[in-house]
C-alpha cells in the first residue's frame, strides 16, 4: 500500500497550482509528483505499471512555471545525495521538452516521454532507456485503469490530453502534444471500477477537457460525455470537473449545470486574466464580458454555484490599471478559489520574447490576488454558517462540501470516504468548522 503527504493538508495548493507528493511505496518505486492533477492521475498509474521497480525514484515534472522545474530539479539532487545508489527515472512534462537536460543531472537514469509512460511495455522488466518520442506527432491517448489513489477519498480520471491551442504563455503544448480524448466506453468502465472501488466522488481531469470529442467517432462534446456517463454510472454520487476553458462550454454542460444534481456546484475556470488587451495578448479566446457572462448564466441556473480560477500576475506590458482590471473582476464575480501565478517566461513561447516585468513587481501583484482571493473565500464561508452540507469526508476529520469548500469537524470521528450530513457552527480563514447534523 502506498502512503502519500501534501504539501497542503487538506490537499489544496497554497501559493500557486504546484502540487508535490511524495508516495512512498514499500514493493515497489517512490514517485515524486509535481504540476496538475492529471499528473496526480498518471503517478497513480505508474506506481502500478512500475511495481517492479524496486527501490527506484520516478519523478513525474512539471514544466508550467520555472519554479516548478527548478523544485523538481532540487528534488532529483536531493534524492541522489540521500540515496546514492537508487535508480532515479524522470518523466512529464519538463522531461519532455528537455529530454537532454534532465538526463544530465546526477542519478538520472531513464528519462521517460509523456506518450510512453502510461504503456506497460515502458515499466516491463529488463525496459531499458529509449528515446523520447515527438509528442506532435502522437494521436492515441494511453487510458490506463487507476482505481488506487492512496490517502484521497475522491478519485481522478482522465478523459483527454495534450492542447490544440496557442496562448502566448503555455509551453505544456510542447509537454502534451495535440489533443486527444478517450473513448467515453472506456471512461464509463473506469468509472465504474471507481464507484465499485469504493469512490464517492470522482474529478473528470485532462489537460483541455472543454476540447474533448472532436478526434472521435461522432464527435461527441464534453456535456454529452458527462451526460452519458452519468447516465451509464448511476450509482456515482459525485462527480466534479477540473479547470473548464470559458470559451468552449457546449450546451449540453449547461443543462447539466442547471439540471444534474450529481455534476458539483463548484467550477474552476482557466481564466487567466480580467484586462481584454492583456488576454488578447496572451492569445485566450475569451474576453472579460464573456468571462463575466459564463459566470452569470452559471449562477441563474444553479444558485449557489461557485467559482475558482487560474490568474496570471505580472504578464508582460500589464499595467496597473490592468492589475487593478483582474482585481475587480475578482471582487465583482466573487471568485472564491484561485491558483495564482506569477508569470514565468517558457523558453519558446511568444510571451518570452514580449518586454518582462520584474520579477518583485510580479510577485507583489500575484500577492495581491491571492488576498483578493482570500477574502473572496472567507466571504463564502460566512454566508455557509448554520447550514447543513454533505461533505467527503478525507483524511484527519477533513473534509469538503459540495462547493469544494474545506472542512473541519469536530465531536465526531468519521471514516475518509464517506458522504456525511453536517452542520456548519463556524468559518475561519482557511475553511469552515461543522459537527454532525
Amino acid at each position: 500500500m502506498a502512503r502519500e503527504r501534501w504539501a497542503c493538508a487538506d490537499g489544496r495548493p497554497r501559493r500557486h497550482r504546484l502540487h508535490r507528493q511524495f508516495c512512498a511505496v514499500s514493493a515497489g518505486p517512490t514517485l515524486l509528483t509535481f504540476g496538475c492533477r492529471l499528473n496526480a492521475y498518471e503517478s497513480a498509474a505508474m506506481a502500478s505499471l512500475a511495481r517492479d521497480h524496486h527501490g527506484a525514484i520516478i519523478v513525474n515534472t512539471c514544466a508550467v512555471t520555472t519554479e516548478a522545474e527548478q523544485q523538481a530539479r532540487k528534488a532529483i539532487r536531493r534524492a541522489h545525495r540521500e540515496t546514492p545508489g537508487a535508480p532515479i527515472i524522470v518523466t512529464g512534462c519538463a522531461a519532455q521538452i528537455d529530454p537532454a537536460g534532465w538526463a544530465a543531472l546526477p542519478g538520472v537514469m531513464r528519462v521517460v516521454g509523456n506518450a510512453e509512460k502510461l504503456r506497460p511495455e515502458t515499466w516491463a522488466p529488463g525496459a531499458g532507456p529509449s528515446p523520447v518520442a515527438d509528442i506532435m506527432t502522437v494521436r492515441e491517448t494511453a487510458a490506463h485503469l487507476v482505481t488506487d489513489f492512496p490517502g484521497r477519498a475522491r478519485a481522478f480520471l482522465q478523459v483527454q490530453q495534450g492542447c490544440d491551442h496557442s496562448c502566448t504563455f503555455c509551453v505544456i503544448p510542447y509537454g502534451r502534444g495535440p489533443s486527444r480524448s478517450v473513448p467515453i466506453g472506456v471512461i464509463a468502465e473506469h468509472l465504474r471500477a471507481l464507484v465499485t472501488e469504493g469512490f464517492s466522488e470522482v474529478v473528470l481531469t485532462g489537460v483541455d477537457i472543454t476540447s474533448y470529442g472532436p478526434d472521435l467517432p461522432g464527435r461527441p462534446s464534453l456535456g454529452q460525455m458527462v451526460r452519458r456517463l452519468l447516465a451509464l454510472v448511476p450509482g456515482l454520487p459525485r462527480l466534479r470537473l477540473s479547470s473548464l476553458d470559458p470559451a468552449a462550454i457546449d450546451e449540453d454542460l449547461w443543462r447539466l449545470i442547471g439540471d444534474e444534481p450529481r455534476l458539483m456546484p463548484h467550477l474552476h475556470l482557466s481564466l487567466q486574466h480580467g484586462a481584454d488587451l492583456i488576454l488578447k495578448r496572451m492569445k485566450r479566446r475569451h474576453s472579460r464580458d464573456d468571462a463575466m457572462a459564463v459566470i452569470a448564466r452559471a449562477r441563474a441556473l444553479r444558485p449557489g454555484m461557485v467559482f475558482g480560477a487560474d490568474l496570471i500576475a505580472g504578464f508582460p506590458t500589464e499595467t496597473d490599471a490592468h492589475h487593478a482590471e483582474t482585481l475587480a473582476m475578482v471582487e465583482e464575480a466573487q471568485i472564491s478559489f484561485l491558483h495564482v501565478f506569477p508569470f514565468s517566461a517558457r523558453p519558446g513561447t511568444p510571451a518570452a520574447k514580449m518586454p518582462q516585468l520584474p520579477v518583485p513587481l510580479r510577485r507583489e501583484r500575484a500577492a495581491r490576488l491571492r488576498a483578493a482571493g482570500l477574502l473572496a473565500s472567507q466571504r463564502l464561508y460566512a454566508a455557509r454558517l448554520g447550514r447543513e452540507e454533505s461533505v467527503l469526508m478525507e483524511r484527519g476529520n477533513l473534509g469538503h462540501t459540495e462547493q469544494f469548500c474545506p472542512v473541519r469537524v469536530s465531536g465526531a470521528t468519521i471514516p475518509p470516504g464517506a458522504l456525511a450530513r453536517l452542520r456548519i457552527t463556524g468559518a475561519g480563514p482557511d475553511g469552515l468548522l461543522a459537527e454532525a447534523a
